[in-house]
């Protein structure tokens, strides 16, 4: 069984999107392993997103996934990662399909609601950061 990590982000929680996601991942046929809600430490979101660092974008990043609480959840079963990231939709709002969260629910692509791993290494390493790892509380 393959696992994935999705993170619903501060937009994500303000808006009260949290169920309608959960929902949609579940009715796919993906199991729920485990949740965590929590406000992302700069030091922790600077790590989570370490492949941007060198990006002009890199700061604003950083202080959006921080300025609120995010649900970080592991989700399990058959080609999870694909599955995750063909429900959440395209990053740009634009190119999002309708019937994807983003595509349903995103109208910038600087707060697109939801992070899912991109392949078996990401999610590893971010389960990892997130439940297991040195800024877990």
């Amino acid at each position: 069984m393959e696992k994935t990590l999705v993170l619903v982000k501060p937009d994500g929680v303000k808006r009260g999107l949290l169920g309608e996601i959960i929902l949609r991942l579940e009715r796919k046929g993906l199991i729920l392993e485990r949740a965590r809600k929590l406000v992302l430490p700069p030091e922790m979101a600077a790590e989570h997103y370490q492949e941007h660092r060198a990006k002009s974008f890199f700061p604003a990043l950083i202080a959006y996934i921080s300025s609120g609480p995010v649900w970080a959840l592991v989700w399990q079963g058959p080609n999870a990662i694909a599955l995750a990231r063909m429900l959440i939709g395209h990053k740009d709002p634009l190119q999002a399909l309708p019937g994807t969260v983003r595509g349903d629910f995103v109208c910038t692509s600087t707060e697109n609601l939801v992070h899912a791993s991109d392949s078996s290494a990401a999610a590893e390493r971010e389960i990892n950061l997130f439940f297991g790892g040195v800024f877990r509380e």
